[in-house]
């Protein structure tokens, strides 16, 4: 019996993905989150000092997996993410989301909006009219064809990573990438 390994599809693209970091890095980790998951909450600032510690090593992607069976707000709260990033404030609203987790709903996630001076009459035209439930539907799908079934789920360079995603273990599994890569291209 062959074990198969899961991998990101589609990969990741500078034209449809939010992306922090320089795409010639050695390591780029993808992560399928919830705005609303508990789990992601504790994954968020580890992400953000992995991402400190590693600087331009390192490029990270997020794609919404709201699950909505649980998380009520979720979905709503990855349109509100997609629609701040139509205004060049995705990773602002990302960020901000997380750091606000406990208040979720409509009121707030508008209020957030506003905090992040946003153009309010554009927020509120895409947000309520679900302009960007499809993108957020997309990701959706996207970690479905990838094997996701929780959240957070991350993919490094492309392969599902199924290892715990404390700050150690994460940190030292991408540096260990890392040094392979610069190792090859010697």
């Amino acid at each position: 019996m062959t074990l198969e390994i899961a991998k990101l599809a589609p990969p990741v693209s500078n034209k449809r993905d939010h992306i922090q970091g320089p795409d010639t890095v050695p390591a780029t980790l993808v992560e399928f989150g919830d705005y609303e998951c508990p789990y992601c909450g504790q994954a968020y600032p580890i992400i953000k000092e992995i991402q400190k510690y590693l600087r331009n090593n390192l490029r990270f992607v997020f794609r919404n997996f709201p699950l909505t069976q649980i998380h009520p707000h979720a979905q709503h709260a990855a349109e509100a993410a997609e629609a701040a990033g139509a205004q060049n404030k995705f990773w602002e609203m990302h960020d901000y989301l997380y750091e606000h987790q406990q208040a979720l709903d409509d009121k707030n996630l508008e209020k957030y909006a506003g905090i992040l001076g946003l153009d309010m009459v554009k927020f509120k035209n895409d947000f309520y009219k679900h302009v960007y439930a499809s993108r957020v539907r997309e990701d959706f799908l996207s970690g479905v064809r990838s094997g996701v079934n929780g959240t957070p789920s991350f993919f490094l360079n492309g392969i599902h990573y199924n290892n715990s995603w404390d700050y150690e273990t994460l940190s030292e599994t991408v540096v260990s990438i890392i040094k392979e890569k610069q190792l090859a291209d010697k």
